[in-house]
């Protein structure tokens, strides 16, 4: 998508660690008109496949998701708390993943009730480094019979393998741009493509 990859060139920023700060418009400052163009995408991506809920982690996930959702028929968007809380009640699928971002792992948890054996599930995140909070997505729809019918990836850096593995896999994914390697002494950015 090449509005993305403009705006990553112009407004991103490349650091130390493999990482790339985006969030003057995705994950802290929010560009809903880029999310709706994004949503477009990935609505024309997965056209005629069954989708009946749309699956992300908390908390960067959520607007996009939300957005997204819009052009797949309003359907509702679950997304997996990090933490357990007073309002969780019920039976729970839990797993553990390992953020590249924050350098940790950390419980998520999706609640029984919204997530079963008949649902057709998108997934959808910001970022996609190594893979491991879409495996813990993945393992948690596996756990409810439910059908993971793609993944729906804004950034993904592809030097880092992640998007790779799961495309081997089998898993029909859309990254809207994909990095391919970023120097940051310079800020160079390149995309797959």
């Amino acid at each position: 998508m090449k509005e993305l990859e403009e705006r990553i060139r112009k407004e991103g920023t490349v650091k130390q660690g493999n990482v790339l700060k985006v969030d003057a418009f995705l994950n802290h400052q929010c560009d809903v008109a880029l999310y709706d163009a994004m949503g477009a995408a990935w609505a024309e991506h997965f056209q005629g496949k069954t989708i009946t809920k749309i699956l992300t982690i908390e908390a960067s996930g959520i607007g996009m998701a939300c957005v997204a959702a819009r052009h797949f028929g309003n359907v509702p968007v679950v997304f997996a708390k990090k933490a357990q809380s007073i309002n969780l009640d019920g039976d729970q699928y839990v797993t553990t993943v390992y953020s590249f971002t924050k350098q940790r792992e950390f419980p998520v948890i999706v609640s029984r009730k919204y997530l079963g054996p008949d649902d057709h599930v998108l997934l959808i995140d910001d970022f996609l480094a190594n893979g491991k909070a879409l495996h813990g997505l993945i393992d948690i729809c596996k756990h409810a019979g439910a059908t993971v019918e793609g993944i729906g990836i804004a950034v993904e850096k592809g030097f880092q393998g992640g998007g790779d593995k799961l495309r081997e896999e089998g898993y029909d994914l859309d990254s809207l741009a994909i990095v391919e390697s970023m120097d940051p002494e310079t800020g160079d950015i390149e995309f797959r493509g």
